[in-house]
């Protein structure tokens, strides 16, 4: 912003102080103050005053998430709980592997208490045992374990595709052909890991869009058991691709808005993954018995309550 005026200064501040308006010791401290804030020229009967903030004023910034406080950040014992848990579902750890605190400590880089914490939250999730008095080590699915989870399962995903299938709204419908197709891309591209997370997301789909919380968490309490058995099935060649093709058909299903469909495509999954992943745990268990067979749940046409 430019000001200026004629004869301000020259004429009545002048006469009002001979010496000029400035002569005083306060006047003259005003005036530093003045040169300082608003720098002035004053050349015979005109003055300029110029004020370069308010010509060119700071522009105000939003305020965008990266200004929020993160309540929950990652700790330590999170990032070693997330590294052993990788290691046990990729197969880095075996079935049996002793779990020394004094050696995993060395490999993570981290205090004992952090990895005890660890162990003792993956003993919770049932992928870490202390069997006996040499210590932790990783659990060791039996057959007989193995066969009790994807009973478990047969019922519990059977009734949450039923679920989803009357509940879902269009955008989880939607959701849920992504999450199929991020499966597809996964298996082409062969990463494991990859392919045991996009069908993991797939089934985060059915369980938010089911609209049952206690049939969810049930589910989400055995999932590091449930993702461990779904390696050993989608780990083999056989396995990969009729798996995506089992989801589809449950996709299907649940667009066609039939939840009997939609069951029998979900049990129909469960028990064909089942079929492999035991016959492979019987074959590095060195176990002589048979496989028993899993057990379908009996699907309800209703499985409304109170309707």
């Amino acid at each position: 912003m430019v000001v200026a005026g004629i004869g301000v200064i020259n004429s009545a501040a002048t006469r009002a102080h001979p010496s000029g308006p400035c002569s005083s010791p306060r006047g003259s401290r005003a005036a530093d103050m003045s040169e300082t804030l608003f720098p002035a020229t004053v050349s015979s009967h005109v003055f300029t005053l110029t004020a370069p903030f308010r010509a060119h004023p700071m522009k105000r910034l939003p305020l965008d998430d990266t200004f929020k406080v993160n309540r929950n950040p990652v700790t330590l014992r999170e990032i070693v709980l997330d590294k052993l848990r990788s290691a046990i579902m990729n197969f880095q750890l075996l079935p049996g592997d002793r779990l020394v605190e004094r050696d995993l400590c060395d490999r993570l880089g981290v205090s004992r208490t952090s990895v005890r914490e660890a162990l003792r939250h993956l003993e919770s999730e049932g992928l870490v045992e202390f069997a006996d008095a040499k210590g932790p080590r990783v659990a060791i699915i039996t057959l007989a374990d193995a066969c009790d989870i994807y009973e478990l399962r047969c019922v519990l995903e059977g009734l949450i595709v039923q679920l989803f299938t009357l509940r879902a709204k269009p955008k989880d419908i939607r959701a849920l052909e992504k999450a199929l197709e991020e499966n597809r891309q996964a298996l082409k591209e062969g990463e494991l890991q990859q392919v045991i997370d996009s069908v993991q997301g797939f089934y985060d789909v059915l369980l938010e869009g089911s609209g049952n919380h206690v049939a969810a968490t049930q589910l989400r309490q055995l999932q590091a058991r449930i993702s461990y058995l779904r390696a050993t099935s989608v780990s083999q060649e056989n396995r990969r691709g009729a798996s995506n093709k089992e989801m589809e058909l449950m996709v299907e299903a649940i667009k066609s808005g039939d939840p009997m469909a939609a069951h029998q495509a979900s049990v129909d999954h469960v028990r064909n993954a089942a079929r492999v992943a035991l016959e492979y745990l019987k074959s590095k268990q060195d176990e002589d018995t048979k496989v028993r067979e899993i057990i379908a749940p009996v699907a309800l046409k209703e499985p409304r309550i109170g309707r």
